[in-house]
């Protein structure tokens, strides 16, 4: 069994568990369906993804047991966010559902953006390097910060601690994974200077002005040329 078997799996039936969990309370309303739309659909926007550029680790073969313990210990805790928002009924105020559908869509934007850059970039390069311009220009990591801002609409919406902790938990799990990435790349040369413009998740640059100013001073004749590689 690969990964990526296990992972899809989840993927397509959240929507599935979701639209179960609604029928068991009897559960339809606007929040509900909302959350549904977002998480549920999230999954088939996942698969898009698998199927058109797939992270080359989720091609990785692991034994039944594995796959299980995938689920036990990381997976299968993301569907204990919505059944706390559905058993609960949960009706967040309109700011809050519309941060939620905002900060979600651009966090499946700033993901699928980041993981489709990388691919074709490590399949086409012709040496290896540093991905240093489009979406990784300002954060090493524009695919994890996509991640944690699509999964942060989801316990916006629950309102509940147990559904913040699950979400701090799956974040402490990808800074583990940034660290370990940062000091694989870091034998890159060019590294000690990307690694000053860039954040390792927050796009300071972008986020403070720096990165629009860099941007109008540039010479549309004359762009700037792209190192791209990992």
């Amino acid at each position: 069994m690969r990964v990526a078997w296990a992972v899809d799996f989840h993927k397509i039936f959240t929507l599935f568990i979701i639209y179960a969990m609604m029928n068991y309370y009897d559960n339809f309303t606007t929040t509900a369906w909302v959350y549904l739309g977002l998480h549920g659909i999230y999954g088939y926007c996942w698969l898009i993804k698998d199927f058109g550029f797939r992270d080359h680790q989720f091609n990785d073969r692991i034994s039944l047991l594995a796959s299980i313990n995938l689920y036990v210990f990381l997976i299968g805790w993301y569907w204990i966010t919505p059944w706390l928002l559905i058993s609960r009924f949960i009706e967040p105020s309109g700011a809050v559902v519309f941060a939620a559908i905002a900060i979600h869509t651009l966090g499946v934007v700033t993901m699928m953006a980041a993981d489709g850059q990388r691919h074709w970039i490590l399949k086409y390069r012709q040496q290896p390097g540093l991905i240093t311009d489009g979406v990784y220009r300002y954060t090493r990591n524009p695919n994890y910060l996509g991640e944690l801002m699509l999964y942060a609409a989801y316990p916006m919406l629950a309102q509940h601690w147990i559904a913040w902790a699950i979400y701090a938990y799956m974040a402490s799990y990808f800074l583990a994974r940034m660290k370990n990435k940062d000091h694989a790349i870091s034998r890159h040369p060019g590294w000690q200077e990307y690694k000053q413009q860039t954040g390792l998740l927050i796009p300071w640059r972008l986020l403070t002005g720096a990165a629009i100013a860099d941007r109008l001073k540039q010479s549309p004749s004359h762009p700037e040329a792209s190192i791209n590689a990992k």
